[in-house]
């Protein structure tokens, strides 16, 4: 029978434990899923041999919730969770959001904001000295000095402000379990430096040897200029094979971060994903309503990491890196054979995908052996000479699961790049997609139409989607199904200006389509387009970008793509007005709106 880890003292004593190894302290409720990383950070260490426990949603109140298993006898990790805690807390907007869908029943304010940083203080009061090894997406994004939306200035590396000893970034199975073994040992925490995918913070660099200086923390918050130089070198250097050391001076220490760690190979992944996880959350929470974000997940599959598509608005290259990694087909249809007996599937598998469902192998040969190219994307702005495309292996894969007793239906419901789908010269992937893996709707994430905004956010050319658009239907009518592409579409990007959003409506009305939903831009930490947003500049050549910031102005521009709705009228006759665009104000088939009613 596979058991949840302890969370109380009661768990500790039917295992009959006094001690354990590490506590994990978390900002999201217990849920033991491959989804969710407290989970597979606990189940690789105790497949280590280490005796390991969770403090789920602490009261930060006091030191109480954190004494209540005791001191670990190597230390604390500490998590925030699967979302950044003021991206989980906050809309664009920066109001708070109704729903937090990592707690039980949803409920909203069982984690604080910048809960690693409260975590970790909190944890150094109870125990003055133990060791804090903080990770986790919060922790991994705010490595450097960072733009921090919600207090609209330059942060300190979270590392400083947490006090913690050593942040892992990315994914941190092989750094965790490795720091473990080194604690185990007897080496201090504090002399822990060599790990890659780790950073620290040193009093001088007498030690410190093959590294390159970024600017400092002082320089980025008073130059803007220095912040995208310095956010150019760290987005240049996350690759494991040929990134180096950086460090970046914090008024009198310096944080190091040492290159990423080596990605998972297909066997060490495969591991990960057979162990002992329960897949269901913590029983506690069972009259609370259970926790809601489990439900994405429970009867989808995750067979890939990493993502080489690129897009600037995006922190995956950043987190999990431009290197693809997959797990192995048999490794997956286990899984799916697991799924199969839960009591409440209903022979629907919902996604098999990852970052980008359609990429189950590196980009090319090259990266492998000598990483990622610097100063070039993959797919961006169009497919690369050298770029792997084949989708064979992923639809041999989705054909087994297909076959499957007990199955009725595999979907792809994660991302697809459609420009690496049309770059393929066998059409079979994109047939046997929309016979067999659509549920009606495919969702497509084309962000824009207006090439300039296009060229800012890395993505493929509004040619390429159309061109994509018109095929799906092709197929579609070719085998007698009636499916539909839902675009998600961006507003306020960096680069959109009133006369780009203007663009997009125009598309829309040609195209009949009105979304109903439309993300604003939301500059979280870790991303080129955030550097943009905050400095005006793009790091990648260094030029001067236009950024909307007013409220009026992203207001209409979110307005303009949904034009149709009664409530946004006078902001798009607003837009459209200061646009002198008044031609799209009128009776005819080209209008966006119709003259406002005089008698009104």
């Amino acid at each position: 029978m596979r058991n949840f880890l302890p969370i109380n003292k009661k768990d500790l004593k039917k295992r009959g434990w006094e001690v354990l190894d590490f506590i994990i302290v978390s900002g999201d409720a217990y849920v033991d899923h491959p989804s969710f990383g407290t989970a597979v950070i606990s189940r690789a260490l105790e497949d280590a041999g280490y005796k390991v426990g969770v403090i789920a949603q602490p009261d930060w109140s006091s030191v109480d919730d954190f004494k209540k298993l005791g001191k670990p006898k190597l230390g604390f990790l500490v998590t925030a969770g699967n979302i950044d805690s003021m991206v989980n807390h906050y809309s664009v907007s920066k109001k708070r959001r109704r729903k937090d869908n990592y707690s039980p029943g949803g409920k909203k304010g069982l984690r604080p904001d910048r809960a690693t940083i409260v975590y970790s203080n909190m944890i150094r009061r109870a125990y003055k000295d133990v060791a804090i090894i903080i990770g986790g997406i919060e922790a991994s994004l705010r490595r450097f000095a960072h733009y921090d939306y919600w207090d609209d200035s330059v942060r300190n590396s979270i590392l400083v402000d947490s006090g913690a000893d050593l942040l892992v970034y990315g994914m941190g199975e092989k750094q965790i379990v490795e720091i473990a073994n080194n604690l185990k040992n007897g080496l201090s925490i504090e002399y822990i430096r060599h790990i890659p995918g780790t950073c620290y913070l040193v009093n001088n660099l007498e030690n410190i040897y093959d590294y390159k200086l970024i600017p400092t923390v002082t320089e980025v918050i008073n130059d803007k200029k220095k912040y995208a130089l310095a956010f150019k070198e760290q987005y240049n250097e996350q690759d494991p094979v040929n990134g180096k050391v950086l460090v970046q001076k914090h008024r009198k220490r310096y944080l190091v971060q040492n290159p990423p760690a080596t990605p998972l190979n297909r066997e060490e992944l495969d591991i990960i994903y057979s162990l002992k996880y329960t897949k269901e959350y913590h029983p506690i929470y069972e009259k609370m309503g259970g926790i809601p974000a489990i439900r994405e997940v429970k009867f989808s599959i995750l067979s890939s990491r990493g993502c080489f598509g690129g897009c600037s608005f995006c922190a995956i290259a950043f987190h999990q890196g431009r290197h693809v990694q997959s797990r192995s087909q048999e490794s997956i249809i286990n899984e799916a054979k697991e799924i199969t007996k839960l009591k409440d599937f209903k022979g629907y598998i919902h996604d098999v995908g990852g970052p980008t469902a359609n990429f189950r192998h590196p980009s090319c040969d090259k990266q492998e052996r000598r990483g990622t190219c610097k100063e070039k994307q993959c797919l961006y702005p169009e497919p690369c000479k050298k770029l792997n495309i084949d989708h064979k292996e992923y639809l041999d894969l989705l054909s087994k699961l297909r076959k499957l007793p007990n199955i009725k239906k595999v979907f792809i419901r994660s991302g697809l790049r459609y420009d690496y789908i049309m770059a393929d010269k066998d059409d079979k992937f994109f047939k046997e997609l929309c016979k067999h893996h659509v549920s009606g709707q495919l969702k497509l994430a084309p962000e824009h139409i207006d090439s300039e905004v296009l060229k800012l956010m890395g993505k493929p050319s509004a040619e390429i989607y159309n061109k994509f658009v018109k095929k799906f239907y092709k197929i579609n009518k070719r085998i007698g199904k009636e499916q539909y592409i839902i675009p998600y579409l961006m507003s306020s990007h960096p680069g959109s200006t009133l006369k780009s959003a203007i663009k997009l409506a125009e598309y829309l009305r040609d195209t009949n389509y009105q979304p109903e939903q439309v993300q604003d831009f939301y500059p979280t930490p870790g991303t080129l387009s955030t550097t943009m947003y905050y400095t005006n500049i793009d790091p990648r050549i260094m030029k001067r970008v236009y950024v909307p910031k007013k409220k009026e102005e992203k207001a209409m521009q979110r307005a303009l793509l949904q034009f149709n709705k009664p409530r946004n009228y006078h902001l798009v006759y607003k837009a459209l007005k200061k646009a002198k665009r008044e031609d799209l104000i009128g009776y005819g088939p080209k209008c966006l709106i119709r003259p406002k009613n005089k008698k009104r």
